[in-house]
């Protein structure tokens, strides 16, 4: 008799591993597919940059302004962004022949740095670029926030007008801010965004092959003014928004209401500290009055007080056209206040002499009053014709006059300051013996306080040349404290 019991049905295992094969067919095909989805896809920017300009394909200067704009969800510290806007040269040699600064930022002006860069590869549109970082001191932007305009100046060092039109990142219809890819930001040494010269883009995979990220620039010291002097000219906005002030008021010392605001200039010197513009003040005259112009420049502030102020300047013992012999004072000096409270520090450089006093000759002065003439000085009776570093340093109540190291005076008591001062240089005529054009040339390479510490002259130079080898031209962080 048969068996009534039927046999398992077999199981269906073939489908399943048709299945799989499927599955493994469909991965095989997305991995291959996978950078074609990714270059249509790539993922979106960490950040974005925004530019526009105001000024026609050939200027005075480039005035680029940038917005950064942080696209993720963490926040942003500046400090680790870095922008590149690439130009041509020219023809202008190097680097050196171009100096930039910064006219305005939300974070302020002493938290970025700049410094322009000679490219190994260069293209018909770049040759050159200009790199702008920023300092801790910068901040942070929260998720989804914009730096806001960050305005800065580009330009030849000998002033002569640029050709923009065949810069790569410049585009005279961007006045208004726009989207720009030509103009490269990276996060910590990695392109973040824009195509590079080269054609690499931030969406590239290869762009992780960038260098190391470069080391962060040191936030300014507090309580500390720097400036190096890279500027176009006495109406360079950049100027009066750094705290300075080119005199035209009426008045002496000198030749009364002869300050003339076209007598500052910045051209590039011989022996400065890096090449790039200097400060020249420039007192010309024909030998009479109305012929006789005289400059000045200082600070607007006068909150200036202890610690340690140094300039770097060429004082000279010859005319820089004409007839020598004049009896010119080349001046860098501090004043404030008034009645009892009034404070005047001053180094006089005089090459011929004045007020019948022979020269040439260095006169360090502490003022108490100057209407009755109460002061305490020292004559340092010597050609100072060339490059000096000038020191005054205010502990308490002693004032020390230094040059290039060396002690000349010091003065105590109530020659100390008894309030606040601006800090000036000034460049003017004792007197005017006699007719014909002549002009005298003082130049100054940079300024230097450090409200904190009494420094010596190798501290302060070896604190320039930091801030100058990190790319940072000026900052006031006395101003800042306030």
């Amino acid at each position: 008799m048969a068996s009534s019991r039927r046999r398992p049905p077999r199981r269906r295992v073939w489908p399943k591993v048709r299945l799989l094969l499927l599955v493994a067919v469909v991965a095989a095909g997305g991995t291959a597919l996978y950078p074609v989805w990714k270059a249509a896809n790539p993922d979106p920017p960490e950040l974005k940059v925004r530019y526009r300009t105001g000024t026609p394909a050939t200027a005075a200067a480039a005035k680029p302004s940038f917005e950064v704009f942080n696209d993720t969800e963490k926040a942003l510290p500046l400090s680790d962004v870095t922008l590149r806007y690439y130009f041509t040269a020219d023809g202008a040699p190097g680097p050196s022949s171009y100096a930039f600064n910064c006219v305005n930022a939300a974070f302020g002006c002493s938290h970025v740095a700049g410094r322009v860069v000679a490219m190994d590869k260069v293209t018909d549109t770049a040759d050159h670029y200009l790199e702008v970082r920023f300092t801790a001191g910068a901040g942070s932007l929260k998720p989804g926030a914009n730096s806001k305009g960050i305005d800065l100046q580009l330009f030849r060092t000998d002033h002569k007008r640029l050709k923009q039109s065949d810069d790569r990142s410049f585009d005279a219809e961007m006045t208004s801010y726009k989207e720009a890819e030509k103009v490269t930001a990276y996060k910590r040494g990695v392109l973040a965004w824009g195509e590079e010269p080269d054609g690499t883009k931030a969406s590239d995979e290869k762009k992780a092959s960038a260098k190391a990220a470069p080391d962060a620039v040191p936030a300014p010291p507090a309580g500390v003014l720097f400036d190096d002097f890279s500027y176009q000219g006495p109406k360079d906005p950049a100027l009066f928004k750094h705290g300075w002030l080119v005199r035209t008021s009426k008045g002496g010392p000198g030749i009364e209401n002869t300050w003339a605001a076209e007598n500052v200039s910045f051209p590039t010197a011989q022996g400065a500290l890096r090449d790039g513009p200097v400060l020249n003040l420039r007192a010309s005259t024909d030998g009479t009055r109305s012929g006789t112009k005289q400059a000045s420049l200082g600070t607007r502030s006068g909150e200036f007080r202890d610690g340690t102020y140094a300039a770097r300047i060429h004082f000279s013992d010859d005319p820089a056209k004409g007839e020598g012999g004049d009896h010119v004072n080349q001046t860098f000096y501090t004043i404030g206040g008034s009645g009892t409270k009034y404070s005047e520090l001053d180094n006089e450089y005089m090459p011929n002499g004045g007020w019948g006093r022979p020269g040439p000759k260095l006169d360090t002065v502490s003022w108490y009053d100057h209407e009755s003439n109460d002061r305490v000085y020292r004559t340092t009776g010597k050609s100072l014709d060339g490059w000096h570093t000038m020191m005054i340093t205010v502990e308490g109540d002693l004032v020390t006059y230094r040059m290039d190291g060396e002690k000349l005076f010091s003065s105590d008591g109530k020659y100390a300051p008894r309030s606040g001062m601006s800090v000036n240089f000034n460049h003017w005529f004792v007197d005017l013996p006699f007719k014909g054009d002549r002009a005298w040339d003082m130049k100054i390479d940079w300024l230097y306080y450090n409200a904190n510490e009494s420094l010596s002259v190798n501290e302060v130079r070896s604190a320039v040349e930091d801030f100058t080898g990190q790319g940072m031209n000026y900052f006031d962080t006395v101003r800042e404290s306030r």
